[in-house]
């Protein structure tokens, strides 16, 4: 999305990294906290630009969606995930969010998550993050219903192995 709105400069506040898209009325957060503390600097930088919940689109990666699928949804629980979990005790279930699959292996979790992407995945990447950010776009216009049904049907490049993850 910074790449999108052109972003090349970010602030860092509130254990955070902001980027005010004045001409879209978007702020882009990153927060440089623990993933498990998601939801602390995002209060923060909420209550400054006085957001609701529904006004929040939270991006996060899912062990438990194959690598490269994407599924968006108006509100809902965590999914075991640690840094939905910590942003869920801040604001509730009420928050859209956008998983972007990665895939569980058959290894340990915690190892895949931090390793490099194969070289197949490495080359779907680019299709990957260009829908993710069509559903965003498409989530700022036209609200959730239409970016569910953006993200939510479209399938990763044939390319991929199934069951790929990092």
């Amino acid at each position: 999305m910074a790449r999108r709105f052109g972003v090349d400069r970010w602030k860092t506040k509130d254990a955070a990294a902001q980027a005010h898209v004045a001409a879209r009325a978007v702020v882009l957060v990153k927060p440089l906290s623990y993933m498990n503390e998601s939801g602390i600097p995002l209060q923060r930088i909420a209550h400054w630009w006085k957001a609701v919940p529904e006004q929040l689109l939270v991006v996060s990666d899912d062990l438990d969606l194959p690598f490269g699928r994407l599924r968006m949804r108006a509100f809902g629980g965590s999914g075991g995930h640690n840094g939905l979990k910590s942003i869920i005790e801040v604001f509730g279930e009420g928050f859209p969010r956008l998983r972007v699959g990665i895939g569980r292996p058959a290894n340990d979790a915690i190892d895949a998550v931090l390793s490099a992407f194969t070289p197949e995945e490495e080359n779907a990447l680019p299709a990957i993050i260009e829908k993710a950010a069509d559903g965003v776009v498409c989530w700022l216009e036209r609200g959730a219903v239409d970016a569910m049904n953006v993200v939510n049907p479209w399938q990763p490049p044939e390319s991929l192995p199934s069951g790929t993850g990092p």
